[in-house]
Formats: C-alpha cells, structure tokens, sequence
C-alpha cells in the first residue's frame, strides 16, 4: 500500500525544500522527491558554491593589490584545484544541512526521479526500484538547466554550462563567455580575476540588460578596464570545437564577422525549465514556452497542483523560489483547514536581483526607463561611490546608487547599485518597498556613519535635490 500524504514536493532546491518545511511546520504531513542531491542546483552546483569560487578570486584580487593598502605581499598565485575543493566543500556542508532539516522536521525524503501519475499520485523511480505515493496536494518544484548552444553542446571538455565551470579540469588561458546575464558576468568575473583572458558576447546592445542602463554602462566601463574584452550588439556565428581549443566566428554590431581563437567557451544563454516528462501536461497543465503558469500562491490550473521557482515565469532567482515555496505552502494549509495562517501572494516587484561580480551589482524594481514607460512622473537622485568616507576608507571608491521615485506620490519605485558590498545593501530598499514607503520615510531614517548604508540616505537626498556630500 503506497504512502500517503497531505503534501509531496517534487525537487528539493531553495524552493522545494523550504516549502517542505514551512507545510510540516504548520501541521502537515510532508514528504519530498529528490533524483540527484538535497538542496536542488542553487546550493549543490549555483548560488553557494560560485560565491565560494568568487570569494577565492576576491581574495586574490586584494593580495595582488596589497600595496594600495600599504602592505606587501609577494610570490602570490592560485591553486585552481585547492579553490574549487574548498568551493565544493561548502556545497557539501550545506547539502549535509538540509538532510538535517528534513529530519528535525519529520519530512520523508524519497530519493529517486518523480513522475506525477494522476491526481495527487507520484511514482518515484530510484536504485532501490519504484515506487508509488500520494498526497491531497503536490507542489512542482524540479528547477531549470542550463540552455545549450544547438551547434556547439557543452561536452565539458572545451565548452562548459555553469556545473563544468564550478569543476574545471584545467584554467583557461583564453576563455569566451556567450551570454553576460548574472551567471556569465560572475564566471567572466572569476576567471579574469583567476589570470585568463576572458571575452564576453552579448547578443544584446549592453551586458547584464535587465539592469538600469546607467549600471550596464558603468559595469561595462569597469570589466574593460580590468582587461575583459566585452561585444555587445554581437553574436556567434560558428564553434570549431578541437581537441586543442575552439575557434570562433564572432560577428560584431558592425555586421563584421571575425575569427577568434579560445582554449574554453561557457554558454550562459539562459535556462530551460524541467518541465517535460513529469507528467504535467497529462494532468492538463497547460505550458507556455516550458513554463507553468501560475497565480500569485502558486496555484496551477489544476486543482491540487502547485508550481514555485524555475519551472515558473521569473525573474529565476533562488529567493523567489523560497519565498513562492513558503506562500505556497501556507495557502496549502488554509485550504485544509488552518484558519490562523494568512498567505500574501507573491508581488514581483519587490524581488531584488543580485550579481556578484567585481563591483558588485544589486537591484530591485523598475528601472529609469521602465518607469518611464509606465507612464510615471520621475525625481530620480544618484549618488557616488567617492563622495562616502567609509568607501574610501575600503579602497573601494568605484560605483554609486540610484533611486526612481514617483514624482507625485513619493513611492519608492526602484533602487539600483553597483559597487562594493551592494548586494548586502540593496535588502534595506526591498524593506522599504515592501513597507510602501516614500521619500519622507527614507529621509527621516538615521543610517549610521561610518557605512556604506549612508550613499542610500544620500541617493533619496539627491533625488529631491536634498544631497549633502556632492
């Protein structure tokens, strides 16, 4: 007789697994579906472990910079390998921490691939054969992966997709990076920092193109003079993929094609939700473009069906797959009955976007431009880097915030950064957002000095052309 629950969760990434949590906090009896490791992409082969990378090149960067802090530091070099095995290291602490939470919490963990069968029935296909269980209700949570290049498939050899990059067998000398959203700019950021020679395409006319034009300009500036060579407005014509490396045929925003040689490529062209093959579309869920369409709870068109995180419209960020996992899973125990939880649907304004390259970038909200064409009225106020005692002081003097408020009513519309440590910063406006603040609020808040926190002050002073240090 097969298992039966008031909640299956099939994924464990930061959305599945804290939904799974938060049902089993609130009564329910949990189970979740797992084919490879606890934790999903974001914190086995993602978020955690490239920070881990990335904080290694950061460290790096400092000691080859010593002298700027009147220190010296000499015979400096990097051990590839000791990097990724720390990096690995962390992924690994952390998955071993979530195997602890599904115990504390008495959620049952079945390890194999899931396939939904009908109505509230999984099978779940592992090394120790199949098996089936069933749940009043099932949140679908299995994630993306990385798009590949049709003429050129990642082999892990010459062309790699983020898990190859996380595992290098070897340093490229000469790397190419398709693709300058957040997962290649950070990888573009790493290697340079690690000593290749990094490239980066972008099909686009500015790199990371979701951000506030101002900040693409500014990252653009600072990549270039750190050594990258970035094309935007450009494209890949051909892969010539060798045992010896790659040849590339590049075509710029001229319409010129060129011809470059590379030791590796990474393909960072986006995501492609895991959404075939599990049974959805015989339950009538109904896909757009691979995706699932659901309502601010995470509620699919089918009764009893639930969908969070990558497999639903974005931004795909592992905070926005924890948040949806936790809506979800309170609206799932009000509709069996629990009267003291109040879910609030999801609003995709206030999700802020983090990139962590070198400077930093971190936003939330409309940007300038798409402010405008809302049709909003704008006081916007920007304020530097250089004008803040404590960035100075850091030696990190490069960068600035923005902020977009509607003119006539003083909402916060968006704040967008780019600099040291921003992406620690930018939670104080997702705070104000979310609290429905105006100008009038952020003025009268008291932000400590020395910090970094005072250029936000200073952003929303210059915005009503208040600003005290420029």
């Amino acid at each position: 007789m097969s298992e039966h629950y008031d909640l299956i969760v099939l994924g464990s990434g930061p959305g599945g697994y804290v939904a799974a949590i938060r049902a089993s906090q609130l009564g329910l009896k949990v189970a979740i579906v797992e084919r490879e490791l606890l934790g999903g992409i974001c914190l086995n082969w993602g978020c955690i472990p490239t920070k881990a990378l990335l904080r290694s090149a950061e460290i790096l960067h400092y000691m080859q910079h010593a002298k700027d802090y009147g220190l010296a530091a000499e015979k400096i070099s990097a051990d590839l390998n000791a990097v990724v095995a720390r990096s690995r290291g962390v992924a690994k602490q952390l998955n071993q921490g979530v195997t602890h939470l599904m115990k504390k919490n008495k959620i049952a963990v079945h390890m194999g691939t899931g396939v939904l069968k009908g109505a509230g029935k999984i099978e779940v296909s592992g090394e120790k054969g199949s098996e089936t269980i069933t749940a009043k209700h099932v949140i679908v949570a299995t994630g993306a992966r990385a798009r590949d290049l049709p003429f050129a498939l990642a082999d892990g050899n010459r062309v790699w997709t983020y898990r190859h990059a996380m595992t290098p067998k070897e340093l490229p000398s000469k790397l190419l990076v398709i693709g300058s959203g957040a997962i290649g700019i950070e990888f573009a950021s790493f290697y340079n920092d690690m000593g290749a020679e990094v490239t980066v395409v972008e099909m686009l006319d500015r790199i990371v193109p979701v951000e506030d034009a101002d900040v693409s300009a500014f990252l653009e500036k600072a990549l270039k003079k750190q050594g990258m060579t970035i094309m935007t407005g450009a494209g890949v014509e051909a892969l010539d993929v060798g045992k010896g490396g790659i040849k590339a045929r590049l075509k710029g925003k001229d319409g010129k094609v060129v011809e470059a040689e590379f030791s590796h490529v990474i393909v960072a062209i986006g995501i492609v939700a895991n959404t075939a093959d599990i049974g959805l579309e015989a339950l009538g869920v109904t896909l757009e473009r691979g995706i699932v369409p659901v309502d601010p709870y995470g509620r699919t068109a089918v009764p009893g069906v639930w969908a969070i995180g990558d497999v639903t419209p974005g931004p795909w960020l592992a905070h926005k797959a924890s948040h949806e996992g936790v809506t979800a899973a309170e609206a799932i125990a009000q509709e069996l009955g629990n009267t003291e939880v109040h879910p609030h649907g999801l609003d995709r304004n206030n999700i802020p976007g983090c990139t962590y390259c070198h400077p930093q970038i971190a936003s939330v909200g409309l940007t300038e431009a798409k402010a405008k064409e809302a049709g909003y009225t704008l006081k916007v106020g920007t304020f530097p880097f250089i004008g803040n005692g404590k960035a100075i002081a850091l030696g990190e003097a490069e960068g600035f915030i923005k902020t977009v408020f509607d003119a006539k009513t003083g909402e916060l519309l968006g704040a967008h950064m780019i600099g040291a440590e921003v992406t620690e910063l930018i939670q104080g406006y997702v705070v104000g957002k979310t609290l429905e603040t105006t100008e009038a609020e952020l003025m009268q808040t008291v932000f400590p000095h020395p910090t970094l926190s005072e250029m936000m002050h200073e952003s929303v002073l210059a915005a009503y052309g208040r600003a005290l240090h420029i």
